[in-house]
């Protein structure tokens, strides 16, 4: 049996030839969950691996729970499950889009778009600084710092604290891998899911101090407008608030933290591409999709069968675990013409890298908003090339990398 579960199998690279393997011979296939380190083995799930399919799961959370289990592959403690339930990435409708509603107005086109110039000038700084180097490690010098300090912007966090959220991220996201991980065990030695109130307490109360700031102190910025939001009478609780900002915490600094260097590594392999992109910059929109379609920053997410369900041939049982392969769906031959070829014109290019259906990402216009100007800077650096091995995170969910030396 093929095993796409390891998350120190995608440590090595995405294992693209299971995956075609997967999408051609067996799109719902089962996969066992054994141990991995200290993290106990799990009772195994369907991967879902084809376009369609991806694309129909998402769409379908009548069938396919986000709240019933959660979204990640592990099963979290089931004590952990009524509070896991509060975020808005592990609620189905109607209480999903009844969060949805409640926050969408704080993420406007204005909002976002009067960030340009400083995100701009951010990434010009940062590339500035690397420049008469002739060499970086593109992550810890320049691109886990860019969208930590846009996101910071976005929230309204003060500067001084702005280092708590990369303290988070890399506890939440990183906790697979060991150069990153902050495993606690409890008292039997088990290791305590960083996703837990007992490993956030210290995250929510920083979100509950600053949405008080936020009360008193109005500014225009997404915690202000989070604080302010309500719709037909109703707002946010404060357990909803809080949860809510540990979403843009993690999920708004790790999406681009891993796109970025995801998008140079997709330039520097495909030199060509690349020299037509420096040659054209207007291509950098349809560039930026093809980037997300290459390595999306999300490689997986997990869904829960809320009823007995068939899918491609596959019989399956209620309360079983689902996951859907992102980075399999785009590079998916039946919807993606040559799909391994890096299209900087690809045109339909509907690729799954922000997700489908009633959790599309709110983020993802934010998003490419920091691509857009990073890569508008980037591109006035000479001609990069691999200056070393790149790193991969150790994770099955998010598609990181934590080092990508370059020369030019």
């Amino acid at each position: 049996m093929l095993d796409v579960f390891d998350p120190r199998t995608f440590a090595r690279g995405v294992p693209h030839d299971d995956l075609r393997v997967l999408r051609d011979t067996d799109p719902v296939s089962w996969q066992d969950e054994p141990e991995v380190g200290i993290w106990p083995a799990g009772p195994g799930f369907w991967a879902v691996t084809r376009y369609a399919d991806v694309r129909h799961v998402l769409r379908t959370p009548s069938d396919f729970s986000s709240s019933l289990g959660a979204t990640q592959i592990r099963d979290p403690d089931p004590a952990d499950l009524p509070f896991i339930r509060r975020m808005i990435l592990n609620m189905d409708p109607p209480e999903q889009v009844r969060l949805r509603r409640l926050v969408t107005g704080a993420f406007t086109r204005r909002r976002l778009e009067q960030f340009t110039e400083v995100i701009r000038e951010r990434a010009a700084a940062l590339l500035a600084a690397v420049a008469g180097d002739r060499h970086c490690d593109l992550p810890r010098d320049v691109t886990d710092d860019l969208p930590l300090q846009n996101l910071a912007d976005l929230l309204g966090v003060p500067v001084a604290d702005r280092a708590l959220l990369l303290e988070w991220t890399n506890r939440v996201i990183g906790y697979q891998d060991p150069e990153h991980g902050q495993v606690l065990t409890d008292a039997e030695g088990r290791p305590v899911n960083p996703r837990s109130p007992a490993m956030l307490a210290d995250m929510f109360g920083y979100a509950e101090d600053l949405a008080e700031r936020k009360r008193r102190e109005p500014a225009d910025d997404v915690m202000t407008a989070l604080v302010e939001a309500e719709v037909d009478g109703e707002r946010l609780t404060d357990a909803e608030l809080k949860m809510f900002f540990f979403l843009l915490v993690v999920a708004g600094n790790d999406t681009v933290r891993s796109a970025l260097p995801g998008g140079v590594l997709a330039l520097v392999a495909n030199p060509e591409a690349y020299r037509r992109l420096r040659a054209d910059p207007a291509l950098l929109p349809s560039a930026i999709e093809e980037m997300l379609r290459v390595h999306p920053p999300v490689l997986t997410f997990r869904r829960t069968a809320a009823r007995d369900v068939e899918l491609r041939g596959r019989q399956i049982a209620a309360g079983d675990k689902v996951v859907v392969y992102h980075v399999s769906a785009n590079h998916d031959e039946r919807r993606f013409p040559d799909p391994f070829r890096f299209d900087l014109a690809r045109d339909p290019n509907d690729h799954i890298a922000f997700g489908q259906g009633p959790h599309l990402c709110l983020g993802a216009a934010f998003a490419r908003l920091q691509m857009r100007e990073f890569f508008g800077e980037f591109l006035r650096l000479p001609p990069v090339e691999l200056d070393g091995e790149p790193r991969r995170l150790v994770s099955n969910f998010i598609n990181g990398l934590t080092s990508l030396p370059l020369r030019w």
